[in-house]
């Protein structure tokens, strides 16, 4: 059986970005281990849902010496590595050390995926690029979450008392100019909950929590529930029938991966390198880049022709 180890850091964006690179692993190689090394809470996403069998957390003091010339290795570590036939990382990795410490490790068989991506093609393609090396080509460039039944319980269990549809705002992102700005995600909620019988969830994560406290102080309304710091797969399992509406951000990612009908604001970065290509996401560009530029009015039409489609009208 062949043995295979991803090492991917990076955050949440960066790992379901990658997805599609490790999609066309499993399936060329089904029946094969596929581990990943990388930020676990991050790579359960992959942990028993069709991608990897096994996921170990990069955040190791003992892994911390690879990347040191000529470093007394750990044992453990070393050991580790040399039980795989095939490795892919994406560390940096501008010397080599790390590179050099797998082989000394007696690592079988090591590629080395981009680092950093570059604006001349999709970051998934770039990603995918490596695969090559083996022979083999990546397809299918839209990232899928495979949620397990029971994180589809606990999304549910958190969902109870809700009517449906749901409708669901990530207002955060990983940078502030990437961010619409809150008072429009206000006034996008004021008007939406004004003639509204479903329900709008907030998916606030640690970087999220000064937009959250806003907002908790002015909806006090049944319909709205916060989902403030949940673990990934609920996360992903919560959205996956929401319109999700969000921005160039990890979570975005998540949401389009996990199924649900989302709508992505963009500003200065470019879709065409970053945007999911999921075909249930679409994504609305700022005028100039500038999301302060991005009205109000553009962005609720394109909620109720997503509401309509299911038979909503507000």
């Amino acid at each position: 059986m062949r043995r295979t180890l991803v090492i991917r850091g990076g955050a949440i964006g960066d790992f379901i970005l990658t997805l599609p690179a490790i999609k066309a692993l499993r399936d060329a190689y089904p029946d094969a281990q596929i581990d990943i090394l990388g930020y676990k809470h991050i790579a359960v996403l992959a942990e028993n849902r069709f991608y990897a069998d096994n996921v170990r957390s990069i955040e190791s003091a003992e892994l911390s010496r690879f990347f040191a010339k000529d470093a007394d290795l750990p044992t453990d570590l070393a050991n580790y590595f040399s039980g795989f036939d095939f490795i892919l990382s994406y560390l940096y990795d501008p010397n080599s050390i790390f590179e050099g410490n797998l082989r000394r490790s007696s690592a079988k068989e090591i590629i080395r995926g981009p680092a950093k991506i570059e604006n001349d093609r999709h970051a998934t393609e770039q990603l995918a690029r490596p695969l090559r090396e083996l022979g083999l080509l990546a397809s299918d460039f839209a990232p899928k979450l495979f949620p397990t039944s029971e994180d589809r319980h606990r999304a549910a269990k958190f969902l109870n008392g809700l009517n449906s549809p749901i409708v669901a705002f990530h207002p955060g992102s990983g940078s502030e100019k990437k961010n619409w700005p809150l008072q429009h995600w206000i006034e996008l909620a004021d008007r939406l909950l004004a003639n509204f019988a479903g329900s709008l969830v907030i998916a606030s994560g640690e970087a999220d929590q000064q937009q959250t406290r806003k907002l908790r102080k002015i909806w006090n309304d049944s319909r709205v529930r916060v989902a403030n710091c949940l673990p990934l797969p609920d996360l992903a399992a919560l959205l996956e029938k929401t319109i999700f509406i969000g921005h160039d951000s990890g979570v975005s990612h998540l949401a389009a991966a996990a199924g649900a009908t989302s709508i992505l604001l963009f500003g200065p970065t470019d879709p065409a390198v970053w945007a999911p290509r999921n075909k249930n996401a679409r994504v609305i560009c700022a005028p100039g880049g500038d999301l302060q530029r991005l009205d109000v009015d553009l962005v609720r039409a394109a909620l109720d022709q997503e509401l309509m489609r299911i038979g909503i009208s507000t």
